[in-house]
């Protein structure tokens, strides 16, 4: 039976235990520098938070009885035979100790407290920080505002602390290895940056209300001194002061180059006046300063991004090269402007740009927007079995004056005016004797502005419906290429306002009206009056009124159509 031993002890030996998860060991270090009144209570607050197992107070040259006062009260103590500065005080503290863990806590803490102790401990013993470092409310913080923050958001933005001088802080030994421990009041943000840095997790934690003495204006200038020093020298350290001044200085020229670019193909297309050489100078000018500048910045970039060993820099980069990377998209967008103008033709190449119309109405025109920014429109042929048909996109439709179903009438031959179809909302679809008449081609770019001259004389026949989508009458006008003074008219049936309608009149010109095709009267114009008369029961007014626009509907007046139909 000894084989059935043998078995068992192989399955015993191959099944994997976990592992227990390895003790670490904490460490507490409190730099003290005439603290007798508080180091002691301090220490006993920290004794009883269970897993701290060494207490180490650093007594930086204290004149007073602090050394005492902290061995009495069970804690380790480190004297200096002089006054060095908190950071020495932290760093001596950081080498005796032989702890995975050590947390930084000041000595002069009224109240202090072991829910205090274990929240700034207790994340990095669960693994989810390497560095803790607290926030809390207090009374002062006038070299954090003041020196600090301004000075973090203007060479390090990635770094958005509430408190970053709060001065209680945890961390990894084995992290605190890689910091350079300043011997002052720089040592807090110097850890900060540090970890930033070198892309050392960093968790900021609220440990509630803390009470201390608070600092003497001369010390808060000694603290402001040493905390910009530090701030400065790690920005030099870190290449940032780099990237504000020489890469600043390459971006800003960069930009002047790019603008030039602008600035020359802008004078190209858009200003007759400026002959096309000076514009083709200025644009070759900007081209190689752009060149020059831009390849300057990406080295200076690439140099620096090696300097910096943490991916913090990204933030800062950004925000330095943020406008160089603007200008950069305006350009690109202008250049794929005139490549989407650009046509190849039997061996020439046009480029022809065409901007959208920006319509801003300041007179009383009747619109539905008082601002809108329409086409331009590009031509292409009427589908097949349409060849009555003109398909429209709506802003040109507004432009005109017209809408879906009204009809066209161009050479003689009469057109109705449809919708685009779906996915060619900037199409004008024309049969082929349209664009003849009016003397366009497929694929000719059309400007919003041009519409009225493109379509100059052609007579519309516009329809108004009621609110069940029933015609009630129909106006007839002629585009005009030219915007003119413009009058409105008012219809009332039965003492019901039904259409009210802007455009050009000419004063004492009568104009013919129908009832369901047939002449019935004409009506003749002069602002202010108006005319009744009565068909079918239904008393009808046409009222004139005067306002302030323009129009390109010119109403057609007696001999030369119906100026409006009605449909009884």
């Amino acid at each position: 039976m000894y084989w059935f031993f043998v078995i068992l002890a192989f399955l015993l030996a191959g099944i994997k235990s976990e592992k227990p998860k390895k003790y670490q060991k904490v460490s507490v270090i409190i730099p003290a520098f005439n603290e007798e009144g508080t180091v002691a209570t301090v220490v006993e607050v920290v004794k009883e938070v269970s897993f701290v197992d060494e207490i180490i107070v650093v007594n930086d040259g204290s004149s007073d009885n602090t050394e005492n006062e902290a061995l009495n009260a069970g804690a380790r103590v480190i004297n200096h035979e002089v006054n060095k500065g908190k950071g020495a005080a932290l760093r001596t503290g950081y080498k005796e100790s032989e702890c995975d863990i050590i947390a930084f806590i000041d000595a002069d803490i009224y109240n202090l407290s072991s829910a205090k102790v274990k929240a700034m401990i207790k994340p990095i013993l669960d693994g989810k920080t390497d560095i803790t470092k607290t926030k809390f409310s207090r009374a002062s913080g006038r070299v954090t505002e003041l020196t600090a923050k301004p000075l973090l958001n203007f060479f390090f933005p990635e770094i958005n602390f509430e408190q970053p001088l709060s001065g209680q802080f945890a961390a990894r030994k084995e992290v605190l290895k890689k910091m350079d421990f300043e011997k002052d009041y720089g040592v807090d943000v110097g850890i900060v940056i540090d970890a930033d840095v070198l892309g050392i997790s960093i968790t900021e934690v609220d440990i509630g209300a803390i009470e201390h003495d608070m600092s003497p204006l001369s010390d808060l200038n000694l603290m402001a001194n040493e905390v910009v020093r530090t701030i400065i020298s790690r920005a030099n350290k870190y290449g940032r002061v780099v990237m504000i001044d020489d890469i600043g200085h390459y971006i800003r020229m960069s930009i002047v180059g790019l603008s030039l670019i602008i600035l020359g193909l802008f004078t190209i297309f858009f200003v007759k006046f400026v002959p096309l050489a000076v514009g083709v100078i200025i644009s070759v000018i900007g081209l190689i300063l752009a060149i020059y500048y831009i390849i300057k910045v990406i080295v200076k970039s690439i140099v620096m991004f090696r300097k910096t060993p943490g991916k913090s820099l990204i933030k800062s980069f950004i925000k330095v090269h943020f406008p160089l990377i603007i200008s950069i998209i305006v350009l690109l967008l202008m250049i794929s402007t005139f490549i989407g103008a650009a046509h190849f033709e039997n061996g020439v190449l046009s480029i022809e740009p065409n901007s959208r119309n920006l319509i801003i109405y300041a007179d009383d025109s009747p619109s539905d927007n008082s601002i809108s920014v329409r086409g331009p429109y590009t031509v292409d042929t009427a589908i097949e079995d349409e060849s009555d048909q003109i398909r429209m996109p709506a802003d040109a439709m507004m432009t005109l004056g017209i809408k879906t179903n009204d009809t066209m009438q161009i050479n003689g031959e009469t057109y109705v005016i449809n919708d685009t179809r779906e996915g060619e909302s900037d199409v004008l679809r024309l049969p082929v004797e349209v664009q003849r008449d009016i003397g366009i081609e497929s694929m000719y770019i059309i400007q919003n502005s041009r519409l009225k001259e493109i379509f100059d004389g052609a007579m519309v026949t516009h329809s108004y419906d009621d609110e069940n989508s029933t015609n009630i009458l129909k106006e007839n006008f002629k585009i005009s290429s030219k915007d003119n003074n413009a009058s409105v008219y008012e219809v009332f049936i039965d003492n019901e306002s039904v259409v009210t309608s802007s455009g050009i009149f000419k004063q004492d010109a009568a104009y013919d009206i129908a009832v369901d095709g047939e002449y019935f009267t004409s009506v003749n114009f002069e602002v202010g009056t108006n005319t009744t008369f009565y068909q079918d029961g239904h008393e009808i007014v046409v009222l004139f009124k005067d306002v302030n626009s323009t129009s390109i509907k010119q109403f057609t007046r007696e001999g030369q159509g119906y100026f409006l139909n009605f449909n009884f």
